[in-house]
């Protein structure tokens, strides 16, 4: 016969076990809050908890002449960081970079360069010397478009990052 000190193990350990299942069950709940009334159709949107970008301190001066290099490449205009948009429509992200150099600009998802394919296009041009715009579109939209993107800038001096966080919305009609 079980000691009365192990049944008062076991009623914790399931009362522990229960409120995890709780905690677990709200947190599933809250990152879709709302429904948003936009033009005769409720949109749901996710609510992103992301965190503010991390300042690295250089650790050695050739670190400081690499990235603070006057003739870098630093990314000068780029698109919102946010963006939500609606399945098989178009998503477009803005970049534009300067630098001497001219910089190249890489467009980035998830971590892994992007090449192009049918629904992937990249269009480039050069205003100024110094400077390159890119504008990358994906046409039609699927929910495997949803991630993060970025683009880098680099050119023999310095390399120059921009992200971007996208979601497809739900639209209720």
């Amino acid at each position: 016969m079980p000691s009365p000190w192990f049944n008062q193990c076991k009623i914790k350990a399931f009362a522990l076990l229960w409120l995890l299942f709780l905690l677990l069950l709200l947190s599933d709940l809250c990152p879709v809050q709302g429904q948003r009334s936009t033009g005769g159709r409720n949109v749901l949107r996710r609510n992103y908890t992301g965190k503010k970008p991390v300042v690295i301190q250089h650790r050695s001066q050739d670190a400081v002449n690499y990235y603070d290099h006057e003739n870098g490449a630093k990314i000068i205009k780029s698109s919102h960081f946010e963006l939500d948009y609606t399945l098989g429509r178009k998503i477009t992200f803005f970049c534009m970079a300067q630098g001497n150099p001219r910089p190249t600009i890489t467009w980035f998802k998830d971590g892994a360069e992007l090449y192009q394919h049918r629904f992937f296009q990249v269009h480039e041009s050069h205003p100024e010397p110094e400077i390159i715009k890119s504008k990358m579109e994906i046409d039609p939209t699927t929910q495997m478009d949803a991630g993060y993107y970025e683009c880098q800038a680099d050119n023999i001096y310095a390399i120059d990052r921009r992200g971007f966080r996208t979601d497809y919305a739900m639209v209720n009609f």
